[in-house]
């Protein structure tokens, strides 16, 4: 996905990471109709999911969505977010989290975005961010209606 953004350069988001609770799922569970914009977005960049699947339930709620599942250890996991984000190239991947475990990945990609969803977010994390949104279904608009990535980090 290419965004031209006025006073700031053009980026190339090829990946676009996602944790899991607290951003796309609460308790488990994938929010309500976020498989059917997975699908959508999926034609446009690469989704990944990274996280510790603490509840165990992360393979079940994702399959059949076309996204890459990563699930970390538990230990160091900031760490491990932020190396993944390394790998892809972070120059051309946007994250989405909100867990103090989602900090490091959202100051190590080229754009990091702060979820306030159901279960809060970290202060850690909302500093390391560029955009802080309000739900995950803002966030997703920002991708799927791309003048509003353009309209919050023009200058």
């Amino acid at each position: 996905m290419l965004f031209t953004i006025p006073g700031l350069a053009t980026l190339e988001l090829n990946h676009l990471v996602l944790d899991f609770n607290g951003t796309i799922a609460r308790d488990g569970q994938l929010l309500s109709n976020l498989d059917r914009t997975i699908v959508q977005l999926a034609d446009k960049i690469n989704l990944h999911v990274i996280t510790a699947d603490t509840g165990g339930t992360v393979s079940h709620e994702l399959a059949g969505l076309p996204c890459v599942l990563k699930i970390i250890e538990c230990d160091d996991e900031a760490e491990q977010k932020a190396a993944y984000v390394r790998s892809l190239g972070a120059e051309h991947t946007i994250c989405f989290g909100n867990g103090a475990n989602d900090c490091l990945m959202l100051k190590e990609a080229k754009v990091g975005v702060a979820i306030l969803e159901g279960e809060g977010m970290a202060v850690t994390t909302m500093n390391n961010a560029d955009i802080v949104c309000r739900s995950i279904y803002d966030a997703f608009g920002l991708l799927m209606v791309q003048q509003r990535l353009i309209a919050t980090l023009r200058r």
